[in-house]
């Protein structure tokens, strides 16, 4: 099977000059796939190099593989999933045996059904399902050409699928001018320009005439033994020209000289012909019999044309495609303006207003040459409908388009604010920023220029520079007042929650707080938003003991809402069970969110969410499935552009003792998050610092990392780094800093009865005191936080009483805690502490083994393995994996005989069992405890 301009390398095979070892891997690709293995790769160069050769080599060389083709086109990059549509055509008659809301999710964005914007991630596990389904039956051979042209969809889509791939017999190649942003990671292979050597063999078996040696050498260092460029220039030059090097051209880059030549044959061909490749690259995918209608409306004789030939330009089967992605560029720019606007019009009248009115709308804006507000509104109307297909990215398209069109001062600023929000949503701040100035200098009304100062806000508080945002949200919020209270009030929040978070000082936040305190009360029984408002507002200017009743009745309301409620509210939700000390409420609102997130939301919420639940994951000892939830992250951050992973990884890495692996995030925190202003990263950074440090007992350090952490503005993080402040400074013999941070401890304390924050200060408590009082204190941090979920806090709580009993010389009873805590550190995964507790036992006379690698090495799982493994162990079926965790159920499959191996089981009925006994965590062994040294603080 070859798909229109797959086997189009001009010259026969002359596209594979000198790359013999390209095409030996492109072979050894195949070969692993045919064995059952996937396989991904980049294949990227600038244009001309030769990439298509290469892809055409591979589609020769699989004969007995089906194959997939697509191909990015630069004038569909606005076009939500045009690129994916190509891909699946071929795939589809297999949607029917795929689980219903990915098939519903596939039907949507192709426009075969209404309804709401799918989960991106969602139509990708439904591509995704879609090949596993299809080399089921054969090896599977797919190529994406012009991939840097791709839509924002298709390219997350597609980046998502090649990083799921595992078990499936799936080779799925991209042909890229560069590397793609939603492709990093993947394997690549890099084509360059050819060896001189195979650059002369070439240029001589194309041009006529003899080469004087001098023009060929001079030609070979233009082009930089680019050989689309070696193949198409001397195409245009006289044979005198070439002999004598008399007028050769300069060509600064291929690219350029290359769509040249191209306009040069456009030119010769009749004009008749030449406005029928027009309409061909203007209309968006190729549709041959849209493209035969739109040209018999201007005049056009589409047989005639194609009897006469188009000098190889265009192949018109299908579909209609042009033998290189240049042509069409070429096509297009060499056009007269008239040209193109009567070719979009026509276009725009063969275009089904009902299927297809997203793309008529755009036609009709292409031909429109002055604002008219009939195509404007048009286009506001098909907004929605390309969303449906596309998500806020195809919306905001259409919206920022049908701003240019208005006529109405008014409506225009309207629609500038409306395309900004869209933009802003889609995660393009510079674009968003762009119509926001647009709106602020045309705005009407004091309506419209509040409204754009708080979009404005909006911007800077999603771009990090949240130091300016809480003011700007501040000055918004004060005059929105007269025009929409409820929208004021939600702004007052989200002000407070961008300076509390660490990017503004004191003063700032009690005069957020001082104007909330200030705004009327709410009519009717108070929403969690007026709780919190009220709440937050107190915990400044009043103190923990008015504030925490209100953020607590907050917090419980939102629990008990619907998970879509809960979702939406944790960004300013999330930290008041953290304030009250609640640790089971804290999981149980993160834990909603974040499944609420991968059930029903989109980016960019997922992974933010994930972000919050993998911290609470992680303080509850649960290691397997914190690690787990920073492979999901990980997964999702690239399609969504929110990078919230790294921090979640360095308090994992942190909690294990991996020390080398959390200096070096540490150090990428400390200087994309420092130098861009969120200082609640660099907060954050610290406290995780503080707990390797106490972990590895070099307190010295650990002593520095709490202070810089506590004196932070984040008054979650800042109250969570005083038990390490306690535990350092202690250690380090500092009385008046321990004393002071207990203190503080304490007053953050005072006003919650909870077993954690009642489990902690009595640990800090007993740190401070000697004989029975520091007895009494521990047993009452070991007992409440025993009731808490929280495992690596009570495993601490051991251990720091079994040192002191070992140094009040009571070894039998110190013998019974530091094995206790050795058990539960080894159990979770924190070896840092594991090793702490195991030489505080050898002190006491105990032998205690040092756990090897080896000894672990049949029992750890990786993160995906130890998911899939307790998943099946609830009983799920692999489709039922394969759709929680947006994997293939061949892939499911595949992990879990790896996991049967690991545990030495043969089947599901066992793995329960086998879990709790030999899958302590997914930590790895971190820095060795011994002389202080200097750290990475």
């Amino acid at each position: 099977m070859n798909q229109p301009g797959w086997n189009s390398g001009h010259g026969g095979n002359a596209g594979l000059f000198g790359r013999e070892q390209e095409c030996a891997r492109l072979d050894q690709m195949i070969t692993a796939v045919r064995s059952g293995e996937s396989r991904v790769l980049v294949v990227h160069g600038p244009p001309g190099i030769g990439k298509s050769a290469l892809l055409d080599h591979l589609a020769n060389s699989a004969t007995d593989m089906r194959k997939v083709y697509a191909a990015g086109v630069e004038s569909e990059m606005e076009l939500p999933f045009a690129t994916l549509h190509q891909f699946c055509a071929s795939l589809m008659d297999g949607r029917g045996n795929l689980p219903a809301p990915q098939r519903h999710a596939v039907e949507t964005v192709f426009g075969m059904r209404d309804g709401t914007p799918p989960e991106r991630l969602v139509v990708g596990l439904a591509v995704l399902n879609l090949l596993s389904e299809a080399s089921a039956k054969a090896p599977l051979l797919c190529v994406v050409d012009n991939a840097q042209w791709m839509d924002v969809a298709s390219a997350q889509v597609l980046g998502f699928v090649a990083r799921r791939l595992r078990a499936e017999s799936v080779a799925l190649l991209f042909g890229s001018r560069e590397r793609s942003q939603d492709l990093l990671g993947q394997p690549e292979m890099a084509v360059g320009g050819l060896r001189t050597e195979d650059a002369r063999a070439l240029l001589s078996s194309v041009a006529r005439g003899r080469i004087d040696g001098e023009v060929r050498d001079r030609f070979v260092a233009e082009t930089r033994g680019n050989p689309l460029a070696l193949l198409e220039l001397p195409r245009e030059l006289a044979e005198t020209r070439v002999a004598g090097g008399l007028g050769l051209p300069n060509v600064d880059t291929p690219p350029s000289e290359i769509e040249r030549s191209f306009q040069a044959r456009i030119e010769r061909l009749p004009a008749q012909t030449r406005l029928f490749l027009l309409v061909v690259a203007a209309e968006p995918v190729g549709d041959p019999a849209l493209v035969r209608q739109a040209a018999q409306r201007l005049g056009i004789t589409p047989s005639t044309v194609l009897e006469n030939g188009t000098d190889g330009l265009l192949d018109f089967g299908e579909r209609a495609i042009f033998r290189h992605p240049l042509i069409r560029s070429a096509v297009y720019r060499s056009a007269k303006e008239e040209d193109r606007r009567a070719v979009h019009l026509a276009l725009a009248e063969v275009t089904d207003a009902q299927a297809g009115q997203d793309r008529r709308a755009w036609h009709l804006a292409s031909a429109t040459t002055a604002p008219d507000e009939a195509v404007a509104a048009e286009l506001e109307r098909s907004a929605d409908r390309a969303r449906a297909r596309g998500g806020l990215t195809a919306m905001a398209a259409f919206l920022r388009r049908s701003v240019a069109l208005t006529i109405d001062d008014s409506r225009r600023v309207e629609r500038a604010l409306a395309a900004a929000d869209a933009t802003l949503r889609a995660g393009h701040l510079e674009v968003a920023r762009r119509f926001v100035d647009l709106a602020a200098r045309e705005a009407q009304s004091e309506w419209q220029v509040v409204r754009a100062d708080l979009m404005s806000a909006h911007i800077m508080f999603a771009a990090g520079f949240n130091h300016e945002a809480s003011a700007m949200l501040l000055g918004a919020a004060r005059r929105l007042e007269p025009f929409d209270m409820d929208l004021a009030r939600e702004t007052y929040l989200i002000a407070w929650v961008s300076a509390s978070n660490g990017a503004a000082d004191q003063d700032s936040v009690m005069a957020i707080s001082q104007a909330m305190r200030r705004l009327p009360p709410p009519e009717g029984s108070p929403r969690a938003i007026d709780l919190l408002i009220e709440g937050y507002s107190l915990l400044i200017t009043e103190g923990r003991g008015a504030a925490l009743p209100k953020l607590r009745r907050a917090a419980t309301i939102i629990a008990d809402a619907p998970p879509r409620e809960i979702m939406n509210w944790l960004w300013a939700a999330g930290g008041s069970a953290a304030l009250l000390w609640e640790d089971r409420l804290m999981s149980e609102i993160h834990t909603t969110a974040a499944e609420e997130a991968g059930t029903a939301g989109g980016p960019p919420k997922l992974p933010v969410n994930l972000h919050s639940w993998g911290m609470v994951t992680l303080l509850s000892g649960d290691f397997a499935t914190g690690s787990a939830i920073v492979a999901e992250s990980e997964v999702a951050a690239p399609s969504t552009g929110v990078a919230m992973t790294r921090h979640t990884k360095l308090l994992l890495k942190a909690m294990e003792g991996a020390e080398d692996e959390a200096s070096n995030l540490f150090t990428a925190t400390m200087a994309q998050d420092g130098a861009g202003g969120r200082m609640t990263g660099v907060q954050s950074a610290h406290w995780a610092a503080a707990l390797l440090y106490n972990g590895l007992a070099r307190y010295h350090q650990a002593l520095r990392a709490a202070q810089t952490t506590a004196r932070g503005a984040d008054l979650v993080l800042s109250q969570w780094a005083l038990p390490e402040l306690v535990e350092a400074a202690t250690r380090v013999g500092d009385g008046a800093a321990a004393r002071d941070a207990f203190e503080d401890l304490a007053r953050v304390t005072e006003s919650c009865d909870t077993d954690w924050a009642q489990g902690i200060l009595a640990r800090c408590r007993a740190l401070l005191h000697q004989d029975d009082a520091a007895d009494r204190s521990y047993s009452e941090a070991i007992e409440r936080l025993g009731r808490t979920i929280l495992r690596p806090e009570l495993a601490r709580a051991h251990l720091l009483y079994g040192e002191w009993l070992r140094r009040e010389r009571r070894r039998a009873e110190a013998r019974v805690h530091l094995r206790t805590a050795h058990e539960m550190f080894e159990s979770i995964g924190m070896k840092a502490f594991a090793e702490r507790s195991r030489r505080e036992l050898l002190a006491t006379g105990e032998t205690v083994r040092k756990r090897t690698n080896t000894d672990a090495a049949h029992q750890e799982l990786t993160a995906q393995e130890s998911q899939i493994a307790l998943q099946a162990a609830e009983g799920l079926t692999n489709p039922e994996i394969a759709a929680r965790l947006f994997l293939s159920p061949r892939t499911v499959e595949f992990h879990l005989g790896k996991v049967f191996a690991k545990l030495g089981i043969g089947s599901r009925k066992q793995l329960g069992d086998a879990l709790a006994r030999d899958m302590p965590g997914s930590g790895k062994p971190g820095g060795k405890a011994g002389p202080e040294r200097d750290d990475f603080l």
